[in-house]
C-alpha cells in the first residue's frame, strides 16, 4: 500500500508492493529462488469490495453486541428481554453486510484461482455455499429472536 492507494490512511505504514500483474501468478523472475518452481501460493486481488474498507470496525460492533447478548444469555435472559432484542437489531443487519461482504471476496477469490490452481477455485466455492447456508441460518436466527 502506497501514500497515492485511496485505502491509506494517517498512521498506516506506508507499503512497497509490485503492481498485480495482468491476472497471472508471479513466476520465473518475479519470485525469489525458494519459491520458484513451486504453486503459486496466493492470487491478486485487483477489486476490492465495498466494505473491505470498514470490515473490522463493522465486526468489533457485532462482536461487542454478540457478547452482551450471550453474557445476558448465560445470565438468565430470555430471547425475548430487550437487551437481547436490541443486540440483535443492532449486530445482524452489520453481520448480514459482512458476511455479504466476505462472500464477494472468497467468490472472487474461487474465479481468480480457476485459471491458475482449480481444486483451490473449487474450494472457494465449496466455502461460498457453506457461507450463503449460513448467512440464511443468521437471518433467520435473527427473525426468530425478534419475534420471541
Amino acid at each position: 500500500m502506497t501514500m497515492d492507494d485511496e485505502r491509506w490512511e494517517p498512521g498506516m505504514p506506508v507499503l512497497d508492493r509490485q503492481a498485480a500483474p495482468d491476472g497471472r501468478p508471479a513466476t520465473g523472475s518475479n519470485l525469489p529462488p525458494s519459491l520458484q518452481g513451486l504453486p503459486p501460493r496466493s492470487v491478486p486481488e485487483v477489486a476490492p469490495t465495498p466494505l473491505q474498507k470498514h470490515y473490522i470496525n463493522l465486526s468489533v460492533i457485532v462482536l461487542i453486541c454478540g457478547a452482551i447478548a450471550i453474557t445476558a444469555l448465560e445470565l438468565g435472559a430470555r430471547l425475548g428481554d430487550p437487551l437481547i432484542k436490541l443486540c440483535v437489531v443492532i449486530a445482524a443487519p452489520l453481520l448480514v453486510v459482512t458476511t455479504a461482504d466476505a462472500i464477494v471476496r472468497i467468490w472472487r477469490s474461487a474465479w481468480a484461482w480457476m485459471p491458475v490452481d482449480a481444486g483451490k477455485g473449487w474450494f472457494r466455492l465449496a466455502w461460498v455455499a457453506v457461507s450463503l447456508v449460513g448467512l440464511l441460518a443468521l437471518v433467520a436466527a435473527s427473525v426468530l429472536v425478534l419475534l420471541a
